[in-house]
């Protein structure tokens, strides 16, 4: 995941909540989010399922104090429901509002039959962006809620998961690389640019990561930074980002060259 890093969002909730149950939870959102984007529609709401489970392991153990690496997703939603028994979350509608949602994804992903196999049920974009969607929004509120982290660093993290992931980008050791063929330099620096998030590329960094040759990158970043393109950004620091155009253009233009 090149937009932030997984331990960066695991950082952002635990503590206060179970690392290992995090952990898990983060892998489940990123494969859903990777899997979705290559158009994998049955493993996407598979891992939608996954990712309830864990999530609500995790509301269980933020409002009963106790934390159980294996209980029942159900269990886990009644005791958030339960009037009878002393709530730690609040205010209390934070916690039930993504048990809502959770009931709602996990319920409709298993009578749809994605579950199991079965002759009248094929996975389609549609129910698996409803379950993307319901997944992505549980995920950004649980960090709202949980997150102990200062608070410009969870909406930045916020940010950036809200943005595609780059599945045709690839991190080797140190070395970030385009993995497709098939763009115009002005392209491949924009899908670096977006892998990069608000944190941006410098120039040295484009140059070594960008396969292009060196004046290319120069007149290209020049292209996208001037008046009548202002897709990127140079900043202050030294360092290029994309604009709202440039992430508009990636996001309605070249989605479909994010995927290997």
């Amino acid at each position: 995941m090149g937009l932030i890093e997984k331990r960066q969002i695991a950082s952002q909730l635990s503590p206060p909540l179970d690392g290992l149950l995090v952990a898990q939870l983060v892998d489940e959102y990123v494969s859903l989010e990777q899997r979705y984007i290559q158009r994998d529609w049955g493993p996407a709401e598979l891992d939608g399922g996954q990712f309830c489970e864990v999530l609500a392991r995790l509301l269980h153990q933020a409002d009963s104090g106790t934390t159980n690496r294996s209980k029942d997703f159900g269990e886990c939603i009644r005791y958030l429901e339960n009037d009878q028994v002393p709530h730690a979350v609040s205010p209390r509608h934070d916690a039930l509002h993504i048990g809502h949602v959770l009931r709602i994804v996990y319920k409709f992903r298993s009578q749809r039959g994605s579950v199991h196999i079965s002759p009248n049920y094929t996975p389609n974009q549609m129910d698996s962006r409803l379950i993307s969607e319901n997944v992505r929004w549980c995920m950004l509120e649980t960090l709202r809620v949980f997150s102990r982290s200062p608070r410009d660093e969870v909406a930045k993290a916020i940010r950036e998961l809200l943005q595609f992931d780059v599945p045709c980008v690839g991190v080797f050791e140190d070395q970030v690389l385009v993995q497709r063929t098939d763009l115009s330099a002005k392209e491949e620096l924009l899908v670096l640019l977006h892998f990069a998030g608000e944190a941006g590329f410098s120039r040295t960094e484009l140059g070594r990561h960008a396969k292009l040759p060196a004046p290319t990158v120069t007149k290209s970043i020049q292209a996208l930074c001037a008046s009548d393109c202002r897709q990127a950004i140079g900043l202050p620091s030294s360092r290029y980002r994309l604009t709202d155009l440039g992430a508009k253009h990636v996001r309605e233009h070249l989605a479909h060259k994010l995927v290997l």
